[in-house]
This record gives structure tokens, C-alpha cells and sequence, in this order.
């Protein structure tokens, strides 16, 4: 079958070919309080409630091309029955990615919804971990819907910007 585009039509190039190299992942900080121990709670019945709250940051680095990532992570487990917190667990997980051919206008929108989605299975490893070290079962934290997240944080700083602007307008 012969190609349907002739030669030299005058078409568009084809765009840019995204490049994307991790140069560095880790954790920047992390902190796991089992309080069950340290504050010597009663072992009575115990129905855990997990909350699980993320937040994004993004950065240019001084080199080109270089962005730095960070993921932070709070998971709080409280019983129930009574309310009691049983753990709290904070982890801010970074990365530094080598990114070309990305648009300037996709750019943000990238770092924090691909980068993210990248930089997940290692977090969930890692709180897992941590959480079967600190004495409890392991915790599997769901899959995190980055682009969710981030038309969340959208709408918010829409909302917030909507909301300083209104005074405003109505000065005379």
C-alpha cells in the first residue's frame, strides 16, 4: 500500500518528541508515629479509618532542562470506635527529571500529573513499608488520580482569585 501523504506537500513537521529521563528519585522527609505505643492505648476493638492526603510541588532547578517534583504524603489512621488516632505517617518523596520537547503551556500541567504518576508505585512502596515496620498491616494507598488533583487545585485557585477580586470590584 503506498503512503497517502506525498512528499514535499508542505505539511507541518511533526511535533517535538517528548523527552523524559528521572534523574534522581528520594525521600526528602519522612516522619511515622505509631501513638497506639506511645501512648499506650487499649488494644480494644479497633476499626480503622484511613485518611490519605497528597499535595504537589513543582520546580524549576538552575540547570537546563531540569525540574524537581515533590509528592507529600499525610496518612492518618484513627479507630472508629472512639476516634483515637493510631498512626500518622508524613512522607515528602522527590524527584529531579531531565525534561524536553514539552510545550511551555503543557509544561506545568506535566510536572504535575505525569511526573507525579511516575513517582507513585515508589511512594506506595515506601509507606507500605513503613507501616508494616511500624507494627501495623502493610497499607496499600489507592491509586491517586493526579489529573483529578490537579483540576482540583485549578478550580481553587480560580475560586480564590474570584473571591480577592470581589472586594475589589465594588470599591467606588
Amino acid at each position: 500500500m503506498a503512503d497517502e501523504t506525498p512528499a514535499g506537500n508542505g505539511a507541518a513537521a511533526a511535533p517535538a518528541q517528548i523527552r523524559m529521563q528521572v534523574l534522581a528519585q528520594y525521600v526528602r522527609d519522612m516522619s511515622f508515629e505509631n501513638v497506639v505505643v506511645q501512648k499506650g492505648l487499649s488494644a480494644g476493638e479497633v476499626q480503622p479509618d484511613i485518611q490519605v492526603a497528597v499535595s504537589l510541588d513543582a520546580r524549576k532547578r538552575p540547570a537546563p532542562n531540569q525540574f524537581e517534583v515533590i509528592t507529600k504524603y499525610k496518612v492518618t489512621s484513627k479507630n472508629k470506635v472512639n476516634g483515637d488516632v493510631l498512626f500518622l505517617l508524613e512522607v515528602e518523596y522527590g524527584s529531579t527529571f531531565h525534561i524536553e520537547g514539552v510545550a511551555e503551556e503543557q509544561l506545568h500541567p506535566f510536572l504535575l500529573i505525569e511526573c507525579p504518576r511516575l513517582m507513585f508505585p515508589f511512594v506506595r512502596r515506601i509507606i507500605s513499608d513503613v507501616t508494616r515496620d511500624g507494627g501495623f498491616p502493610p497499607l496499600n494507598v489507592d491509586t491517586v488520580d493526579f489529573m483529578a488533583l490537579y483540576r482540583q487545585e485549578l478550580a481553587r485557585r480560580a475560586q480564590a482569585q474570584a473571591a480577592s477580586a470581589a472586594p475589589n470590584e465594588q470599591v467606588n
